[in-house]
């Protein structure tokens, strides 16, 4: 999913495509009580001037929500300090403003559309419970595994450090079921901009979390871990998490007006 585009580009988009194809777009535009659900089919610019904000400020709040999803250069693993700074800014930072809006969205959605078929039944809890445990596992990885690997490790650090293997392997499980649960981040036909936000959004968490979990368990683990560089399992890149495609925004996307965001 692309989220690089000038801001003149981006002032032409309407609401409900920039908030399918920019995850986390759909708090900034909550919080600005811009309508991208029902009232989706309205450009950024003019939803913006009648609302009476400033357009160039709302592009450079996108533009910065952007930059933080594009790709940035990785350092050296030959640099456990800087790689941990990395995993924290890059993964860490962006879980924890990623989830709860993937969770209120979810219970929106879950509330709004209860007796479509294709309703995702439970995700909002399930994200919440989600939320929870790669929230206590950051914290610990933050508090106590990366300094002491940042002070150069020690005999004992193996230990923590399979404890987060072995949580890695649980948010793996987390991963498949919430796959499941949304048929691999892929709205139903006809599906509001809300819902297809929050599968975008759900994409993007999930290639996330893959490449955060790739960078810990392949890279800086095994520098600390003897023999472990050999026999450590390799996770799948995030391409191979498949992603949700959005569909070109019209209004709602619906059929009933659903104003669900």
């Amino acid at each position: 999913m692309s989220t690089h585009i000038s801001s003149a580009a981006r002032a032409d988009q309407t609401l409900g495509h920039i908030a399918v194809q920019l995850p986390g777009a759909t708090a900034v535009f909550r919080r600005l009580k811009l309508d991208f659900c029902c009232g989706g089919q309205v450009p950024l610019a003019q939803a913006a001037a009648s609302a009476g904000l400033d357009v160039d400020a709302v592009l450079t709040e996108l533009a910065a929500l952007a930059a933080l999803q594009q790709p940035t250069e990785l350092p050296s693993a030959a640099e456990p300090s800087a790689l941990i700074d990395h995993i924290i800014a890059r993964y860490h930072d962006v879980h924890r403003t990623q989830l709860p809006e993937l969770i209120r969205m979810a219970h929106r959605v879950e509330a709004v559309h209860r007796v479509h078929p294709a309703v995702p039944t439970g995700l909002g809890d399930f994200l919440e419970r989600m939320e929870q445990e790669l929230t206590t596992h950051m914290q610990k990885e933050e508090s106590v595994l990366f300094p002491m690997l940042k002070s150069g490790g020690n005999p004992f650090v193996v230990h923590p450090i399979g404890m987060m293997r072995s949580e890695h392997v649980d948010h793996g499980v987390a991963l498949e079921q919430l796959s499941a649960m949304t048929h691999n981040a892929t709205p139903p036909e006809g599906a509001c901009n809300t819902w297809r936000a929050l599968y975008g959004g759900i994409a993007q968490l999930s290639d996330d979390l893959i490449n955060h979990i790739h960078l810990e368990n392949n890279l800086l683990f095994p520098q600390f871990e003897p023999g472990a560089a050999a026999t450590a399992p390799a996770m799948p890149a995030a391409a191979a998490m498949p992603a949700a495609a959005a569909a070109a925004v019209g209004g709602c996307g619906g059929s009933s007006g659903c104003s669900c965001s």
